[in-house]
């Protein structure tokens, strides 16, 4: 039974937890090396531009703190949750940063699960604050608005610049409007869906990775890759990224134009993937079959369908996008779990970045929460995350 399975792979992040807990200090994991350990960096640390190049910083710290609350609920262990929220403490300067996207990253799965599971309010505040910087990221142009991948928006670079991972920051959005009873978030956030879905998204369903656009026209001056194969390939995260956050959108204004675009872009993913049901990095990688697979991509994947065969309005289509999500979720169980006592991640043969040489393969924070974030939602449904509803 696939529920035995997904409780085994909770019940092995809860044992990792611990014993990694026990020796991280106050840094957070983000990629594990070739030996299996986790490198770590400090939660304080943003992004920035070192000289031309484009430094992330840490966006992974907030993924650490959400899978803390998930063995917390799964055990019912006071101490996970007594960890999580001193993680959060940690993680709490963030929400002033003004330098990233990747604030949506940080307390969507940090703050706001928090007060999801605890009802605390100061949770909520500080998911909000974080809510209200990462709006302030919004750039108006002639034809529409965007909110910015990379800054600081003083910075013509930052001001120009958008990712195709921002779709996946902007459910902080839909969260804050929702929770605030403040429209202006939801009209941030759908402003961002629909300049992108204009500018990112290609003929064939496929998508840029990133694209830097003309100001104050706001057309499209260029399309291309920072993680991906080539400019013009199709990154298999980035094109997950993209359904996460359609469906996201769909959710928060009950377009069906939105859940229309989901499925497209979930028809080319699943299309491009092969049996193993776990794509290849980039699609367009001329070195495949001999090319890292992403299980991370699949993961995110995974948690988009799930609430996408919730919310949909014809329930035989839903119940195929649901078993197509607990396929993905039963081929990683089944091939992917780092059951490996060296290898400190749940899920192995993630790919954070090839070009970068950064965890070509290996377990990354994002793809582990993900992963949980879709177990929880089969397993302990409403629980980890609330139920995904149509409008605000």
């Amino acid at each position: 039974m696939p529920e035995k399975q997904y409780c085994a792979a909770l019940d092995l992040l809860a044992r990792k937890l611990l014993e990694d807990e026990a020796r991280l200090g106050v840094a957070f994991p983000y990629v594990t090396g070739p030996s299996g350990a986790w490198e770590t960096l400090p939660a304080s640390l943003s992004a920035g531009y070192q000289g031309a190049a484009w430094s992330h910083g840490n966006w992974f710290c907030g993924f650490w703190v959400g899978l803390l609350f998930a063995a917390y609920l799964h055990t019912g262990d006071e101490k996970y949750r007594q960890l999580a929220e001193e993680r959060l403490r940690l993680v709490a300067i963030r929400a002033e940063d003004g330098n990233t996207h990747d604030i949506g990253f940080i307390f969507y799965s940090g703050a706001k699960v928090a007060h999801h599971v605890t009802g605390e309010a100061a949770h909520r505040e500080l998911a909000l604050k974080a809510a209200d910087r990462l709006r302030r990221r919004t750039v108006t142009t002639e034809r529409g608005a965007y909110i910015s991948a990379w800054g600081p928006l003083d910075d013509e670079r930052g001001r120009r610049s958008s990712a195709i991972d921002t779709m996946a920051n902007i459910p902080l959005l839909y969260w804050a409007a929702r929770e605030a009873g403040d429209g202006s978030f939801r009209l941030a956030g759908e402003a961002h869906a629909i300049t992108t879905r204009a500018a990112f998204i290609r003929d064939d369903e496929s998508t840029y990775h990133a694209v830097e656009y003309a100001l104050p026209s706001g057309e499209r001056a260029r399309g291309f890759t920072f993680q991906g194969y080539a400019d013009e390939s199709c990154w298999s995260r980035g094109q997950a990224w993209a359904i996460y956050g359609y469906v996201a959108s769909y959710a928060a204004t009950g377009k069906r134009e939105y859940l229309t675009l989901a499925e497209s872009l979930v028809t080319y993913w699943l299309r491009r993937t092969d049996t193993d049901l776990v794509p290849f990095w980039d699609f367009d990688d001329p070195a495949i079959p001999n090319a890292p697979r992403d299980s991370a991509a699949a993961a995110i994947t995974a948690s988009a369908l799930i609430d996408l065969a919730q919310l949909h309005p014809d329930a035989a289509a839903g119940k195929v996008w649901r078993g197509k999500a607990e396929a993905i979720l039963n081929a990683l169980c089944r091939n992917y779990l780092a059951t490996e006592p060296e290898h400190r991640g749940l899920l192995k043969h993630g790919c954070y970045s090839k070009p970068h040489n950064i965890g070509p393969d290996a377990a990354v924070m994002f793809g582990d929460f993900y992963f949980v974030e879709a177990l929880c939602s089969v397993v302990m449904p409403g629980r980890f995350k609330p139920l995904p509803v149509i409008g605000v």
